[in-house]
């Protein structure tokens, strides 16, 4: 059982605190609500140029990175769909230091033509090593257009044009961070060997006056920030759409996607119980039917994207030698019509559930796991569920399961990229 204390500054920053005695270590974690969902068409990629540009300095700590190491700490960040979130672990007794430094650069970054330059060079380096000139690295990139016609889930966090990040200006970038980098837009963990008043204290001495510009997204109050603002939604997929890439990769590959409910839906957990049904392990269906017995593939994997609004069920395997994609296709087809006219058995389904209650428990392991998890939960609306999601899988039934297998999988509502070796 995490305990924790929740907290709520007067500018809208939300605090929770989790004290962990046991370690001489303390995590600072800090969600901004803005990911990729919140770029414009013709300007994507921004939120995760910022996650480069935050650790670009300011006035008055130019070298972020090395006043962290200087403290014995490590600090990190990432970029999704739907927020940025960044990190640093330091010891207890530098936690005032470590708050000065995520205040300073929530206040005002050090704008300036060469640091964009730079950070501009650094993520385009990203975009060719990860998506050009890695085997199947544009498949998402390709897959996610595929899938969403309207909803800016469309575009993955790199952006559906490096030339938008290439081309940002100062002024496009300082008009970002003003709208987001706030206090009101952003929930700030603290979990470790810390004493509770103490740190409520530092984080008041930190974040307490820092003010909220004319230009600051303000949340919507009492709604959760993951559902707070409005995005263009998808209509009803009527038609099966497909789509094939010619690359020089080593094997065929299969890439399969079903639209899905959004994470508060209580589905959402049903869909991601099948994708464990499916490949979970190596007694799972597909790994045993079509990897292990029958060899048509030499990897084949379900899951989930996992966003706040409407995901995706993904299926994607890489082929043996030999093996057509039609092949491929059909025998994805076949496993899945079996979920859809077939009741999983209970004792299937018990197993995938302890499977997932063994996994959240080990996840939660380390302090910076549960204070970025006090966080994500604290975003979707549910900070409790950083203890009780396993409650939400234990209600789910063999029923379950094939109702959502019925109005997921089914041909009209798939997306299907063919992915052939050059």
């Amino acid at each position: 059982m995490i305990a924790y204390q929740k907290h709520q500054l007067d500018n809208g920053l939300q605090v929770l605190l989790h004290r962990d005695e046991t370690t001489p270590l303390v995590t600072v974690n800090l969600l901004y609500n803005v990911g990729a969902r919140d770029e414009e068409p013709h300007r994507t990629g921004f939120a995760h140029l910022f996650e480069h540009l935050m650790f670009g300095g300011t006035w008055a700590v130019p070298d972020y990175d090395l006043v962290v190491n200087g403290m014995g700490g490590e600090s990190n960040a990432f970029t999704n769909n739907d927020y940025t979130n960044y990190y640093l672990t330091i010891p207890a007794q530098m936690l005032d230091t470590a708050l000065y430094l995520e205040a300073d650069r929530m206040r005002l970054l050090d704008f300036s033509p060469r640091s964009l330059q730079v950070q501009q060079q650094v993520v385009t380096e990203e975009y060719h090593q990860r998506y050009e000139n890695q085997p199947y690295g544009d498949a998402m990139l390709m897959l996610r257009p595929l899938c969403y016609q309207h909803h800016p889930y469309r575009w993955p966090t790199i952006g559906s044009d490096i030339k938008h990040v290439q081309e940002a200006t100062l002024d496009d970038v300082e008009h970002f961070f003003f709208r987001y980098y706030h206090p009101a837009n952003c929930i700030l963990s603290i979990g470790g060997n810390i004493d509770y008043d103490e740190a409520m204290r530092l984080v008041e001495k930190h974040f307490g006056n820092i003010k909220l510009r004319p230009e600051a997204l303000i949340p919507t109050q009492g709604k959760a920030m993951a559902y707070e603002r409005s995005y263009p939604q998808e209509e009803p997929q009527e038609e099966q759409r497909r789509l094939e890439l010619v690359r020089s990769v080593p094997n065929d590959a299969l890439y399969m996607a079903f639209p899905m409910c959004d994470h508060s839906h209580n589905d959402f957990y049903i869909y991601d119980l099948i994708s464990d049904v499916l490949s979970n392990g190596n007694s799972s269906r597909m790994y045993r039917h079509w990897v292990q017995e029958q060899s048509l593939f030499s990897e084949l994997n379900a899951y989930i994207t996992g966003e706040a609004g409407p995901g995706l069920f993904l299926v994607s395997g890489k082929l043996n030698d030999g093996i057509t994609l039609p092949q491929a296709e059909e025998a994805v087809w076949q496993e899945l019509s079996r979920l859809r006219e077939e009741a999983v058995d209970p004792h299937e389904l018990q197993k995938v559930i302890n499977k997932f209650e063994n996994t959240f428990v080990y996840s939660q392991y380390k302090v910076i796991d549960r204070t970025m998890s006090l966080c994500h939960y604290t975003w979707l609306g549910r900070t409790e569920w950083v203890n009780d999601e396993p409650e939400a899988y234990k209600t789910i039934t063999v029923d379950d399961l094939q109702r959502v297998a019925q109005q997921c999988f089914v041909s009209q509502h798939s997306n299907i990229i063919y992915y052939k070796k050059r």
